[in-house]
C-alpha cells in the first residue's frame, strides 16, 4: 500500500494518496504492528493531509507523531528531530510562528550536538528558524537581524558541504537575500517613523 500511495503522490493524486494512506493506517491498527510502523504510517498520512490543504488535521497528526517519536526513540534520534521539524512546519503553515520557533529553539541545539553543525537536517532546521523570523510580519528588528546573522553563518556551510547548486545551498542563499531585504525595509521604516 505504501508503494501505491507513493506513486499516487508522485503523480500529484493527493486525494487518492490520502485514501490509500487512511486505509493502510486502519489496516495496521486492525492487524497490529510495531509502534514504529504506526508512527511512520501516521507521519505519511500527515503529509497527505498537508498536500490536500488540511492543515489543522496535519498539525494534529504531526503533534501526535512527534510525541510518539519522543517516547519511542528519544529526542536525540534523527527521526525524532526530523518529525520535530515537520511539526514546526505545520505550526508555521497555520501562522503559529511563536510555537514553531519555540519548538525549533529547543530542538536545534540537539540536532547540532547529535548530528553535527554541517548535517543537512541541522542546517535545514536553522534555515527554517531564520525564515520564520523574516517571513513573520510581526517580527521585530532584532528578529530580522538574528535571521540575517543565522543565514550568513549557514549559507557558506551549505555551499561547502553540498555544493552551490544543491537545493539547500540555493534556498539558504535566497532566504539570505530576502532576510536582508526585509531588514533594510524595516530599518528604513524605523528611521523614517
Amino acid at each position: 500500500m505504501t508503494e501505491l500511495a507513493n506513486g499516487l503522490s508522485a503523480a500529484e493524486q493527493y486525494e487518492d494518496t490520502l485514501s490509500v494512506q487512511e486505509a493502510e493506517l486502519a489496516m495496521l491498527r486492525r492487524v497490529g504492528t510495531t509502534e514504529g510502523n504506526m508512527l511512520v504510517a501516521q507521519n505519511n498520512l500527515a503529509f497527505s493531509h498537508q498536500d490536500n490543504g488540511r492543515h489543522e488535521e496535519a498539525l494534529r497528526m504531526r503533534r501526535e507523531v512527534y510525541s510518539g517519536f519522543l517516547k519511542f526513540l528519544g529526542e536525540e534520534h534523527e527521526d525524532t528531530l526530523r518529525v520535530a521539524n515537520n511539526y514546526a512546519s505545520s505550526l508555521a503553515e497555520l501562522q503559529r510562528f511563536e510555537e514553531a520557533k519555540s519548538l525549533l529553539r529547543k530542538m536545534m541545539p540537539v540536532a547540532r550536538r547529535v548530528l553535527g553543525e554541517s548535517h543537512g537536517l541541522s542546517l535545514g532546521m536553522r534555515w527554517f528558524y531564520a525564515r520564520l523570523h523574516h517571513e513573520d510580519t510581526t517580527a521585530t528588528l532584532a528578529n530580522l537581524r538574528e535571521a540575517v546573522a543565522t543565514l550568513e553563518e549557514i549559507v557558506p556551510t551549505a555551499r561547502r558541504v553540498f555544493g552551490g547548486e544543491h537545493p539547500l545551498a540555493k534556498g539558504t542563499a535566497m532566504s539570505l537575500q530576502n532576510a536582508r531585504a526585509a531588514l533594510r525595509a524595516r530599518e528604513t521604516q524605523s528611521t523614517s517613523a
